[in-house]
């Protein structure tokens, strides 16, 4: 489906569409390419294509032209990215609607399930920006500032977890001569008697309530204002509530100092450097210009995977090895050459061994359709599969393929070889990528894993 229903969208479509709706050049015409002529429509379209090339090519959009003359028509396949880019019209060279491209979640809001993996997870996956027009859109189709506090809630938890003591210069009132002594403002006071033992001195004392701590308390109360407003989806507020109580507790003493930027020192540990990144980018937030930007989801849904299996291993009495690799040993390398090969994952319990590989691919989105692009990447992702498993031992040898999908779905499919009885097994794995269907996918695997044990004991 495409929507674009506001002025300033020239198209919006889900992440793993194989192919949209088709847009009508006559209607592309009338709305976007006014100064076009109909009845060579099909020139411009290619043109328009050529001209935001590089745009597209960066959110992994692939536009492609069907039909000829006025009946030319304009459909697009999107990747795993999400994001947004500026475009610019064929007929006039001017900036006209962004393209998006959004989730391929249900929920109210885009980014619930998006927030709620991520938590799960531990992880963060940030956004990539490139210089490029302002887009139309302009703040409505950038990630919202919520995405951004919920990293910085992460980074400040990690930080409240260790002590972090500075030194701070101040002046007190002393009974002893010791330390750097403010003489200017002892001789104004030490006319009097009761004020001549009393001296001015600047120290150095260790302490946890510095500057640049206050600057981060100030931080996360524009992030505490930010998640518990409206503008965050109440599943979120949900999550978040109970560790901004936390990290107000721990913060109490701690006064918000304004700031509009917090300086990085090449002293400062991996842990606070993290926080004040994060801490520098909300500050930033409202004088980012929107540029065009994007978020790879196939990262997610690896270590979603990962996770998932995880889980399995610890229940089951396995082991799970994450991205472990095959080292190639040759006494010369091409160029072209893999120097390693590496599955998503490797399930392991005794000599039994089940390679795991995650594709963010639009395949079971798209069971019945005869795209020749589909069967070529479903068959390399299969050779692939096939030549994890052929570092297994045993005469049957077993993989699963993952993808995205609507609901949990399992089929599995055996390629026998008649000559020496060996049987490799694949299952292909439809994942939902949402925290809510984990225990159903749980209990699946483990069905899967007990039918596969029993196998191997005939």
């Amino acid at each position: 489906m495409i929507d674009f229903k506001t002025v300033d969208v020239f198209a919006e479509i889900p992440c793993l569409t194989e192919r949209s709706a088709f847009l009508s050049g006559i209607a592309l015409q009338k709305k976007w390419f006014r100064s076009a002529d109909k009845r060579i429509i099909g020139q411009y379209l290619q043109k328009f294509i050529d001209y935001n090339s590089s745009q597209f090519k960066f959110l992994g959009v692939q536009p492609f032209i069907i039909g000829t003359d006025q009946n030319t028509s304009l459909a697009f396949r999107s990747s795993s990215y999400i994001g947004t880019i500026p475009l610019r019209a064929s007929d006039t060279g001017k900036q006209i609607g962004d393209f998006v491209v959004m989730p391929r979640f249900t929920g109210r809001d885009r980014f619930e399930d998006y927030i709620e993996i991520l938590n799960l997870l531990g992880t963060e996956i940030s956004p990539e920006v490139i210089d490029s027009l302002p887009l139309a859109s302009g703040k409505n189709f950038r990630p919202p500032l919520y995405l951004e506090a919920v990293k910085f809630i992460a980074s400040l938890e990690a930080l409240l977890m260790r002590p972090w003591r500075k030194f701070d210069n101040v002046e007190k009132i002393s009974s002893q001569p010791s330390g750097q002594i403010n003489w200017n403002k002892y001789i104004n006071k030490e006319y009097k008697v009761e004020n001549r033992l009393k001296f001015p001195i600047r120290k150095n004392i260790l302490s946890e309530f510095h500057i640049e701590y206050s600057e981060i308390r100030y931080v996360f109360d524009i992030c505490k204002n930010e998640l518990l407003s409206s503008n965050t989806p109440q599943r979120i507020k949900n999550t978040i509530r109970p560790k901004l109580n936390f990290i107000e507790e721990k913060l109490y003493l701690h006064k918000p100092k304004t700031t509009n930027t917090i300086s990085i020192k090449s002293s400062d540990s991996p842990t606070i450097r993290t926080c004040k990144e994060q801490a520098n980018k909300i500050l930033n937030f409202t004088l980012v210009d929107s540029t065009a930007w994007r978020v790879d989801f196939s990262d997610v849904f690896e270590k979603f995977v990962q996770y998932i299996f995880k889980e399995v291993a610890k229940e089951t009495g396995g082991k799970l090895f994450t991205n472990f690799k095959f080292n190639s040993k040759t006494l010369k390398h091409y160029s072209w050459e893999l120097k390693h090969i590496e599955p998503d994952a490797i399930y392991q319990k005794e000599k039994f061994l089940l390679f795991i590989d995650a594709k963010y691919k639009s395949n079971l989105y798209n069971k019945f359709d005869n795209s020749e692009i589909l069967k070529d990447e479903y068959r390399h992702d299969l050779h692939q599969i096939m030549a994890y498993s052929s570092f297994s031992k045993t005469v049957l040898k077993y993989g699963f393929l993952c993808y995205p999908s609507d609901h949990l779905e399992l089929k599995t499919i055996k390629y026998k070889n008649t000559i020496n009885e060996v049987i490799n097994t694949v299952s292909v794995l439809g994942i939902p990528l949402k925290k809510v269907s984990i225990n159903e996918i749980k209990k699946a695997l483990i069905s899967e894993l007990d039918k596969i044990k029993l196998t191997n004991s005939v």
